[in-house]
């Protein structure tokens, strides 16, 4: 979890010292970011489902955690408004570049409800870019990854949210450059490690081979 925060917040300063002025965060639930943005000029756009954001704010009150003129909370219930609609009527400009992440949903989704939000994304202006993490296909993980799978599948699905979307990271690739991405990065442990982790003397690893990071930009 650390590492895809770390991850999606580097690819965002990256966008912002390119011009990028626009930031959503997706599904965004108790992310932190807006309340530690260190970019001036740098708009936030929480997206949520309406229940949850409302059950955010009340914490933020409760804790006395003062809301930044720079966020913007998006509700968005997506049976009954899609992103841009949500977007657009909140200030967001759907004209000018954006980053997003996308951390921690993904596999929850129908591959429906994923393809057309990524493919929103495609279409923004160029210098735009998401990081979102996903679930691989069970058959091309070893033993011990589907063990450790199958068990963190079993814990998510008895608090009623089972995962149900899983990729082969090569096909997803290739399905975001058909969207109109041009240029993604696939990271997981290995390469987050040696990112992020190398020569730590407390441990601190990604391990189980279960976290696969993509980035993808227009």
């Amino acid at each position: 979890m650390a590492a895809r925060s770390r991850y999606a917040e580097d690819e965002l300063a990256r966008a912002v010292a390119h011009g990028v002025r626009q930031y959503v965060v997706l599904g965004a639930g108790l992310d932190t970011f807006a309340y530690r943005n260190p970019h001036p000029g740098l708009r936030v756009f929480e997206v949520d489902h309406p229940a949850t954001q409302a059950w955010k704010r009340g914490q933020l009150e409760a804790a006395g955690i003062s809301i930044p003129p720079t966020l913007t909370f998006v509700p968005i219930d997506f049976e009954r408004q899609t992103l841009a609609d949500g977007l657009g009527g909140a200030g967001f400009d759907l004209g000018a570049g954006a980053f997003y992440s996308w951390l921690g949903v993904t596999p929850y989704l129908t591959r429906e409800a994923c393809t057309t939000t990524l493919s929103f994304v495609a279409k923004m202006p160029a210098g735009s870019g998401v990081v979102f993490d996903f679930a691989v296909d069970p058959l091309l993980l070893d033993a011990g990854q589907r063990e450790a799978l199958q068990a963190l599948s079993e814990r998510v699905a008895r608090y009623g949210e089972p995962f149900q979307l899983f990729f082969d990271p090569r096909q997803l690739q290739d399905e975001l450059m058909g969207m109109g991405f041009h240029r993604t990065e696939f990271l997981q442990g290995k390469e987050l490690n040696a990112r992020y982790f190398k020569d730590r003397e407390d441990g601190l690893l990604v391990r189980g081979g279960l976290g696969h990071l993509m980035g993808a930009w227009v």
